[in-house]
């Protein structure tokens, strides 16, 4: 029986064809072949890589990312202006140094102040030591062109008596002028100019032999007339007939004055404030008018007492000259 199943393995013997098939299946050994483009899918993957690729490119963006920090960069570079803004703080740095010569500056104009400044009082400075120079009883006064030239004119306050005379009669006129704080004494044509205010008392001496005596001081003719009127003057009539008139109160001056420089006979004296001043001033007028200028002893020592009187009350150097 088992013979007879033999025939039964030829029938697959006429599947020999199928064999064939199996051979055509050997294509399907290429079809593994065929897997190889599925290989080749893998390489479509690779276009996936490439999607990473795409992803370099991302990469790329920060690399983009890196161009915009290089713009960063100029911008960095903006703030080196911004470091240049420092070299604007180094010229501060160069004010430090400004600083420098602004110490050394204030120290030359201080410098330069003193020096003036001691240039300026030693002219008021001898003038508080000359009055310890004339406290001598003989030198209570001096001429006072003389103590300019020799630098002994006070500046701080100081009485100067000039004198008039006319050179054909006893007929006189003198100024006392008081004065303090002095800025500038300086020389002109005609005498010395003192640029400070003052105090101008007038005296007026009227032999009897005037001609014009009814008309008033201050109408007078050109070296005759004072500003005053009668009204204005305290009036002494000596023995020999000679009036001495002088101001019940000094005229004022502002600003600046000057002294006229003597001619002939005339003077211009400057007294030193010392304590002693109004006698020294009123022993001065009392030998001025007695031997000068022929008024009588006793009268010329009366005239001279209330001159004295008159510039101590009314032209002291006390208020405004303090």
């Amino acid at each position: 029986m088992a013979p007879v199943k033999k025939p039964a393995a030829k029938k697959p013997a006429a599947k020999k064809p199928a064999v064939k098939k199996a051979a055509a299946k050997k294509p399907a050994a290429k079809k593994p072949a065929a897997k190889k483009p599925a290989v080749k899918k893998p390489v479509a993957k690779k276009p996936a890589v490439k999607k990473p690729a795409a992803k370099k490119p991302a990469v790329k963006k920060p690399a983009v990312k890196k161009a915009a920090e290089k713009k960063p960069v100029k911008k960095a570079a903006v703030k080196k202006p911004a470091v240049k803004a420092a070299p604007v703080k180094k010229p501060e740095a160069k004010a430090a140094p400004v600083k420098k010569p602004a110490e050394v500056k204030p120290v030359a104009t201080v410098a330069a102040v003193t020096k003036p400044a001691e240039k300026k009082p030693p002219v008021p400075k001898p003038a508080a030591a000359k009055p310890a120079e004339v406290l001598d009883p003989n030198v209570k006064f001096r001429n006072l062109f003389d103590a300019f030239a020799q630098g002994k004119l006070p500046f701080a306050q100081g009485y100067i008596v000039s004198s008039f005379f006319n050179p054909t009669s006893a007929y006189s006129i003198y100024e006392v002028v008081s004065y303090a704080g002095v800025k500038e004494i300086f020389v002109t044509d005609t005498g010395l100019q003192f640029i400070t205010g003052g105090k101008k008392l007038y005296v007026l001496v009227e032999p009897d032999t005037y001609h014009n005596k009814p008309l008033e001081p201050v109408s007078r003719a050109e070296g005759e007339r004072i500003p005053k009127r009668f009204n204005e003057l305290e009036t002494i009539i000596a023995k020999n007939q000679t009036r001495i008139m002088v101001s019940k109160d000094p005229n004022e001056t502002y600003g600046s004055f000057t002294i006229l420089k003597p001619q002939g006979v005339n003077f211009a004296v400057i007294f030193y404030n010392l304590p002693d001043l109004y006698t020294s001033l009123a022993s001065f007028f009392e030998d001025s008018l007695n031997k000068q200028r022929r008024v009588p002893q006793s009268d010329a020592k009366r005239a001279a007492q209330l001159i004295s009187s008159i510039v101590e009350k009314s032209m002291g150097f006390k208020g405004e000259y303090e």
